[in-house]
């Protein structure tokens, strides 16, 4: 009788677990939320203050001053663009301004005038505004060691991320041959006859070396040694994704990356440790053909000549 009186007491003191939890959950769902909103309903106050003059009340890029631009203000309600945009890379522009991100400097930087917390409450509201909806972009930006200063900023997050330029159409010989190649000043100019012409020094720079018909002097970035046969056309043919062995070009304002052997690893190697191989090295690629071959039957060569030859 005892026994069943504490399996009584038992469950009754369970579902009273439960339901307590239960409560709590949506206690703090329901506290949660308005928080949220109240975030959004304050950046919204703050860009009809700081914001709508030339993006217009809708983020449009129709506010009242916007036909006095050369450019007209980013339509921030488009969310095809703005999607694909972390939400550091809006907070860097409006704490900065435009040129941080390599647009025009007609965006000022709002950081004398906005606090930290202000601009995040900013870039909520600005989220609401998106068309089709916005529902969690990418991962922060990437930045990566080794980058070096290019003559132009050439900002991938806004090509490859926001406008979602399919990376063959600037290194159109990555399909047949085996560098990628580099866009030519011409195709560069073939998209910024207008866009940015006037108001972005950075898109200026691109025109005067079309005027001085010279070739913009690119800093290379990834390189295998000379003696290696690398063809990017093999593995453009085979779906390899540019990010595998690039990294994720779409976050990264600057291009860099560490690759290629290292003392460090070397000498863990050499002491009998195994850390993992190091980008763009002979370990790394076979390590690659050998998984890819066994996930998907790639049939990727793992003898020498393949790539020494």
């Amino acid at each position: 009788m005892r026994g069943r009186t504490w399996a009584a007491g038992g469950t009754a003191l369970g579902l009273a677990a439960l339901i307590l939890a239960a409560w709590h959950v949506a206690s703090s769902r329901a506290v949660a939320a308005p928080t949220d909103e109240r975030e959004v309903q304050a950046g919204r106050a703050l860009f009809a203050t700081h914001c709508a003059t030339c993006h217009g009340e809708g983020g449009r890029g129709d506010g009242a001053s916007a036909s006095g631009f050369a450019t007209r203000p980013s339509d921030l309600a488009d969310g095809r663009l703005m999607n694909g945009l972390p939400d550091e890379f809006l907070v860097s522009v409006i704490t900065h301004g435009g040129p941080a991100q390599g647009l025009a400097p007609t965006m000022p930087p709002f950081d004398r005038t906005l606090s930290a917390d202000q601009i995040r409450r900013l870039v909520a509201f600005v989220r609401t505004l998106a068309k089709p909806d916005y529902r969690g972009g990418p991962a922060g930006l990437a930045r990566p060691p080794r980058a070096p200063k290019q003559p132009i900023f050439f900002n991938h997050v806004i090509h490859a991320g926001s406008f979602q330029i399919p990376c063959q159409y600037c290194h159109a010989d990555a399909r047949r041959s085996e560098y990628a190649g580099l866009p030519s000043v011409e195709r560069c100019v073939g998209c910024h006859k207008i866009i940015g012409v006037a108001d972005n020094p950075e898109i200026g720079k691109i025109h005067e070396y079309a005027r001085r018909g010279a070739p913009i002097p690119w800093v290379r970035v990834f390189k295998v040694p000379e003696f290696t046969y690398f063809p990017h056309k093999a593995h453009v043919r085979a779906d390899v994704a540019c990010q595998d062995c690039h990294g994720p070009i779409e976050r990264m304002p600057v291009v860099g990356a560490d690759t290629g052997p290292a003392l460090t690893n070397d000498l863990a190697h050499l002491v009998g440790l195994h850390p993992p191989s190091r980008p763009l090295t002979m370990g790394w690629c076979v390590e690659c053909h050998r998984r890819e071959n066994a996930a998907r039957a790639t049939r990727a060569p793992l003898d020498c000549v393949a790539c020494h030859h």
